[in-house]
């Protein structure tokens, strides 16, 4: 298939002649009237009624028993890391295929990450190749899941839920108990999938989810922990609130934590966007299906949720025959003033993160150099591109 074809479905599915980027926000619903409310209010910081309004909306729509919102993805993932326990030297199994806000969050608490190779299924990380890596480079001793060669812990795993498609959680969660590691899932990407009915980022030890301007639905920048118990819940809430003890007037903080704290302002916005989130995402797998049905049949395919999940379709993909289709589709598409995009450069070919220690990444190279991301706004408003 051409990228002139691709193009025209584009246009005739957006109705527009303008440039149709990538995502793009949605504003359907209350957003201005619950933004003017926190400005007439004057509470438009950390004190306001949205931020545990919005709180409980996520844990009433994910059923987390505690969500805690934070200032915005990546620092919901690096308080969602503290609290499961990861300390500076402590290794970290992720994929190489992610976006570099999962290991920036790694580098900024001392850990380090280990890249394995991410499943033909999900297109988030594999199961089988944590357990693989394990059994040739690991043991378990007395203090935990230790590294052989060098002596340092493997502290946890971070699956990122790549484009919304939930990763094998089962066999996951199965591999880490065995091997005595704590799972943070990095859902990001994947508010609104579901892994055989749960939600994704409910599953593991913990879970991430951003609400960055490109997300699903978003708070203009911020994010939210998911905890699996009400009890550590109120802890989180209390490291990212710099931990300060409640008292009228006197500041007294009993250990070190985080200013991660969302504004009330960023909330409200936040509390419209999830009232109308049933709707985006049943557009989303709208436009999804159309573009299944446009690929059927062409030497590009169509990237489908797994069999076990529901996915959100954050991000429609398709992989190329090879990797000259796929630079001339990006190339010819991106002229013609619609947006596509490779996918993320790994990991590992990060200056920052080239000397980590790797397991056999064969898919994951192969991915690198073949999928293409398309517009995935379930209907577009040209507001802001992103």
């Amino acid at each position: 298939m051409k990228a002139t074809s691709i193009v025209e479905f584009v246009r005739d599915t957006y109705k527009t002649d303008e440039f149709i980027p990538l995502h793009a926000p949605m504003f359907d619903g209350n957003e201005k009237a619950y933004v003017m409310e926190t400005i007439e209010s004057s509470f438009v910081s950390s004190v306001g009624k949205f931020v545990d309004e919005f709180e409980h909306k996520v844990e009433a729509y994910t059923g987390t028993p505690k969500a805690v919102a934070t200032v915005n993805g990546t620092a919901a993932l690096h308080t969602a890391l503290y609290m499961a326990g990861v300390q500076r030297g402590d290794f970290v199994i992720t994929q190489a295929l992610t976006f570099v806000a999962t290991c920036n969050a790694l580098y900024h608490m001392g850990a380090e990450p280990i890249f394995v190779d991410i499943s033909p299924v999900s297109l988030g990380i594999c199961p089988k190749a944590v357990e693989l890596f394990l059994d040739e480079h690991a043991e378990v001793t007395e203090t935990g899941c230790i590294h052989k060669k060098t002596g340092r812990t493997i502290k946890a795993v971070v699956p990122m839920h790549t484009f919304g498609h939930p990763v094998d959680l089962d066999h996951l969660v199965s591999v880490c108990q065995k091997w005595n590691i704590v799972i943070v899932e990095d859902a990001a990407e994947s508010l609104g999938s579901f892994y055989k009915g749960k939600h994704t980022g409910t599953i593991g030890n913990f879970g991430a989810v951003s609400f960055n301007g490109n997300k699903i639905i978003t708070t203009g920048g911020g994010g939210m922990v998911l905890c699996k118990s009400s009890e550590i819940g109120i802890r989180t809430k209390h490291i990212t609130t710099t931990a300060k003890i409640p008292h009228p007037y006197e500041f007294f903080h009993d250990e070190p934590g985080f200013n991660y704290r969302m504004p009330n302002l960023n909330a409200a916005l936040g509390c419209a966007q999830i009232e109308t989130i049933d709707t985006f995402i049943r557009e989303k797998r709208v436009l999804a299906e159309k573009y299944d049905e446009l690929f059927k049949g062409t030497d590009l395919q169509f990237v489908k949720e797994p069999e076990y999940a529901q996915s959100n379709y954050w991000l429609n993909a398709i992989i190329c025959p090879n990797q000259s289709v796929r630079n001339e589709i990006i190339s010819e598409t991106n002229r013609m003033g619609v947006m596509t995009r490779p996918v993320w450069k790994l990991m590992n070919k990060l200056p920052m993160f080239k000397n980590c220690l790797v397991g056999d990444l064969k898919y994951s190279n192969w991915i690198e150099g073949h999928l293409i991301n398309l517009p995935s706004t379930p209907k577009l408003i040209i507001t802001e591109s992103l």
